[in-house]
């Protein structure tokens, strides 16, 4: 069975209400039951919906996606890959990490974020 590691930008798409925000809806109902989010972007949406002002977003969140979703992070001992991923593919910190819990956890990348174009002849990527 496939399983999906969901990026951060999908999920905030929605709580932003931004415009794909119903493409990443269907995306999330269809993959449901098959889906996980990272634990560093369980902290990024909060980071940003705080930012925002936006604290009962976040609250709603918890409450109705989270108990519907595997929640994973990284294993310490493959910290040291997310330098590796970052420097081979050119991402950025947070790109490398999902990346790399990905890799860890045999998932495939779900996002709407172009820069998983560099990855895809080593991983999978579905863009939404």
């Amino acid at each position: 069975m496939e399983r999906y590691l969901i990026d951060t930008n999908i999920f905030l798409e929605i709580l932003l209400g931004q415009e794909k925000k119903d493409k990443c809806k269907d995306y999330l109902n269809d993959k449901m039951g098959k889906i996980f989010i990272s634990d560093f972007s369980l902290h990024s949406i909060g980071v940003i919906l705080f930012k925002f002002d936006k604290q009962s977003k976040f609250d709603l969140f918890l409450e109705e996606m989270l108990p519907k979703i595997e929640h994973i992070g990284l294993p310490l001992k493959e910290y040291k890959n997310i330098k590796k991923v970052s420097a081979k593919y050119k991402l950025d910190f947070d790109d490398a990490y999902q990346t790399s819990i990905a890799e860890s956890f045999g998932l495939i990348i779900a996002t709407i974020d172009k820069d998983y174009k560099r990855i895809e002849k080593d991983f999978k990527v579905e863009f939404v």
